[in-house]
């Protein structure tokens, strides 16, 4: 019960998170009065991390479930 408690639990949470995180990089630019090119930027760079994560979670699932070459 426990381990399947958290593998939905876990995607929804971490899912939750990035949304956050967006949501608090949408503010930042917002009061920073950034403009365009900067909230671009600001997502760009701080969402570089998030986009690796996702890749990695990717990645993770097509070499488990035999999506190699």
């Amino acid at each position: 019960m426990r381990h399947a408690f958290e593998t939905w639990i876990t995607p929804i949470m971490i899912g939750g998170l990035i949304l956050f995180m967006c949501f608090i990089i949408w503010d930042l630019a917002k009061k920073s009065q950034a403009g365009r090119f900067g909230t671009l930027m600001l997502f760009v760079v701080l969402g570089a991390g998030m986009l690796g994560y996702v890749l990695k979670v990717v990645i993770t699932w097509v070499l488990e479930n035999g999506g190699g070459v």
